[in-house]
């Protein structure tokens, strides 16, 4: 996967797997941009990024207000002249709680960023894409955007509306030369995973990893690496003609019918 030349801009880029994505793609040729809400670790990005020699800059963005996505977009275009990849990839566990006890400016937030986050990053990315003629976009689904999760009706919800307006942009992009596709994880090693690991269980959260992981086929968590592989190769030529689809990377588990704490 050759991205020399191409301009790839990751929402989240300060995360687990936003990270891995972001060196993926320099590694490769892109230059890169990297937006998070949080200004330090996207900054630890852009540092992990140049020590290998790559091209990358970042902005702090809410990924929930318009004006901020604006601002990214701008800065990207201004910066580096084009966007050909956009890893829409920003994203919150919320809360892991009975739906019925589920608090309702938790449920909001997760909605925001989840949700509207990721439509306003297409709503505000696609426009440069069709000046261009051309572009690929990755939304991070979830296997939860696939099934149920106990306890997290909120990002479950998100998840599966982020699978609906994928396939509703590819649809209507197919024949203008851009392609929108989804990447649905399951358990990866990030702060996420720890955070409802916690959840789930303070008091023996590594318990939680445990059996998590025995119950998917591979006997492990997917590695932030391997999601960012699939997004790439999302974002690259070798996907050609899919559009409006997905990529599972869940270690065999949803297709093994497992049960359990789903998040990516």
């Amino acid at each position: 996967m050759d991205f020399t030349g191409k301009v790839a801009l990751i929402t989240g880029g300060g995360g687990g797997i936003g990270r891995a994505t972001a060196l993926g793609f320099a590694l490769r040729g892109a230059k890169v941009m990297v937006v998070d809400a949080d200004a330090a670790q996207a900054q630890a990005t852009v540092d992990v990024v140049m020590q290998r020699g790559g091209t990358i800059a970042c902005v702090q963005a809410d990924v929930t207000l318009a004006g901020s996505v604006q601002d990214y977009v701008r800065k990207t275009v201004a910066l580096y002249g084009r966007i050909d990849c956009f890893f829409n990839n920003a994203g919150i566990e919320g809360a892991v709680t009975a739906t019925q006890d589920y608090d309702d400016t938790m449920f909001d937030k997760v909605i925001a960023v989840n949700l509207k986050g990721v439509f306003l990053g297409m709503k505000h990315v696609i426009p440069v894409m069709l000046a261009q003629g051309s572009g690929t976009i990755c939304n991070t689904a979830s296997v939860a955007g696939l099934f149920g999760s106990p306890g997290m009706s909120a990002y479950v919800a998100s998840k599966h509306a982020v699978m609906g307006m994928t396939k509703v942009a590819g649809a209507e992009l197919a024949a203008k030369g851009i392609r929108v596709n989804a990447v649905c994880p399951g358990p990866v090693e990030t702060r996420m995973m720890r955070s409802l690991e916690a959840q789930r269980d303070p008091n023996a959260p590594e318990a939680v990893h445990q059996a998590t992981a025995a119950g998917m086929p591979s006997g492990r968590y997917t590695l932030p690496e391997e999601i960012a592989n699939a997004v790439m190769y999302l974002c690259s030529d070798l996907s050609g003609n899919m559009t409006g689809s997905q990529i599972v990377v869940d270690g065999g588990r949803s297709g093994s019918g497992g049960v359990g704490p789903r998040a990516r």
